[in-house]
């Protein structure tokens, strides 16, 4: 008798319509697939960073030569529209070129290399190798951003590793597109067969967490769901890291000198970042602090009833959605304003409530997020309040600091207080924005994530997907090509304690008794 595969199938948001399905990975498939990226993994990581760079250069030409079709599939699954999807999938193919150059740059490798003429004695080498396989669970309200062809993946690309991603079921038809467009970017870039690879299904993203041959995982998306990878995966004969991005409430501070001075900008900004793409970021702004007397709360509820409704990204996320704002309510939230509703499909509204601050005690619901546009504003009666308030509140991915500009005197300890509560702080500015470049951060102590030393944005994001290792009086011949003394890849690397930058000669201290690499 002939089964029926199981399928993840995608819904139009703005009307609850169903779109064609992903057959799920079959066990054979799957067992498939990780056995081509065992077989790639030794390929991947003796390659050279900067072919890899070229790898994902054409990644990036292939999402810019299908974007029309790309974004009009991501529309129809996610209902994000535009200017929002196209400009998503420009922001996921200049990632993948960042990435292929911080590649290329090679400092990532961190590679140290001490001579027998050292203080040590001994001939020492050091550098970050490539984990090997790794497993990437994107995001549904990143579809490209987080997605198949997001920083995820592309950091563990750049790092050396070969990539299995497990397509959201939020958006399937989109995974499938974008996995067959990266592949084929990666055929024609050179890269070997098994370096990138896509699966489908709960059950086939449980077997990659357990399966012997994933090094890592990437995470990106609820907590619930973080969490469960995290202790799957520590529950293993061989426990491996997961990466899990989760995301909580990200507050927002307004200095008294900034609610004197920039009140009609600061309710604008506030309501703009909060309902933007929904309020499904993991990044926004969920609670706003203000001043005792200040008129921003009464703003921020004006602009909040004049706003249209928008869509969730699924029924799932509207009806946690409604949910979390009933648990908010029933915690001792007070509705301020509501916002206008498109009154079909996943349908959600703005939503603006009001905490007294007392409140605010740990392990209330009103500390949780509510994944959805929807803030609470709390007031605060005194500075020694304020603090007391932020060092309450759950760490978070962001934060974010609204002054009175240049000589506010509450800005550098507001800073410092949320410094050691969040990864990023921003002042005069929303979080929502988060910049793909060399000093950026995207992470945060739990439960903001499950390795707070980690970031998935930015050139760093590369060092989840390496491990340090030492090679002690190793003859050449044994050495990876980061460590021999031609340096063939041209990486900067320090040579007993100076720094040398790509292209400098080894000559000064890299020979030794064990044909050059002594």
């Amino acid at each position: 008798m002939s089964v029926t595969p199981a399928v993840d199938a995608g819904h139009d948001p703005r009307t609850g319509e169903r779109r064609a399905g992903l057959a799920h990975t079959t066990p054979d498939e799957l067992a498939a697939i990780l056995d081509r990226a065992v077989q790639a993994a030794p390929v991947v990581a003796g390659t050279a960073p900067a072919t890899r760079a070229a790898w994902l250069d054409a990644v990036a030409d292939g999402l810019e030569a299908h974007a029309d079709e790309l974004v009009a599939i991501a529309d129809a699954e996610t209902a994000l529209g535009s200017p929002r999807l196209p400009g998503e999938l420009a922001k996921a193919a200049a990632q993948a070129r960042f990435y292929g150059s911080v590649a290329a740059e090679g400092s990532f490798v961190d590679a140290r290399i001490d001579t027998a003429g050292g203080p040590a004695g001994v001939d020492l080498r050091r550098a970050r190798r490539p984990v090997g396989p790794v497993a990437v669970f994107g995001a549904s309200n990143f579809p490209f951003g987080f997605g198949v062809a997001g920083h995820d993946t592309c950091s563990a690309l750049a790092a050396g590793c070969p990539v299995v991603v497990k397509a959201h079921p939020a958006h399937p038809e989109l995974s499938g597109r974008l996995a067959q467009v990266v592949a084929d970017a990666l055929t024609s870039a050179g890269a070997p067969e098994g370096a990138f690879a896509l699966v489908v299904g709960f059950d086939s993203g449980l077997a990659l967490v357990d399966a012997d041959q994933v090094a890592a995982v990437g995470f990106t998306g609820s907590q619930t769901g973080g969490m469960a990878l995290v202790e799957r995966a520590a529950a293993r004969p061989r426990p491996i890291p997961v990466y899990a991005e989760m995301g909580t409430v990200n507050p927002a501070v307004v200095t008294r000198a900034g609610a004197a001075g920039r009140a009609e900008d600061i309710a604008c900004g506030f309501v703009e970042s909060f309902t933007l793409g929904a309020g499904q970021f993991c990044t926004k702004p969920g609670l706003l602090l203000v001043p005792a007397g200040s008129e921003i709360g009464a703003r921020v509820a004006d602009l909040v009833a004049e706003r249209d409704g928008a869509h969730a990204l699924t029924q799932g996320i509207a009806a946690a959605y409604a949910t979390g704002r009933s648990d908010l309510e029933a915690a001792g939230a007070r509705v301020l304003a509501d916002g206008r509703t498109p009154g079909a499909g996943n349908a959600v509204q703005a939503v603006l409530a009001q905490v007294d601050a007392k409140a605010l005690t740990p392990g209330s619901r009103l500390l949780e997020e509510c994944f959805g546009p929807l803030a609470l504003v709390v007031e605060y009666a005194s500075d020694d309040q304020r603090d007391q308030l932020l060092t309450t509140l759950q760490p978070s991915l962001a934060a974010a600091v609204a002054s009175g500009g240049e000589g506010d005197t509450e800005v550098a300890c507001v800073v410092e207080l949320l410094s050691h509560q969040v990864g990023r702080v921003v002042v005069d500015g929303w979080p929502t924005g988060v910049a793909g470049t060399w000093a950026q951060h995207h992470g945060g102590p739990w439960p903001a994530t499950s390795r707070p030393d980690a970031t998935s944005v930015g050139a760093a994001a590369l060092d989840r997907f390496t491990r340090p290792v030492a090679y002690q009086d190793v003859p050449a011949s044994a050495l990876p090509p980061e460590l021999t003394d031609d340096n063939p890849w041209g990486l900067p690397r320090r040579m007993d304690g100076r720094l040398q930058q790509s292209g400098d000669s080894d000559s000064d201290g890299g020979g030794g008794s064990r044909g050059g690499a002594a």
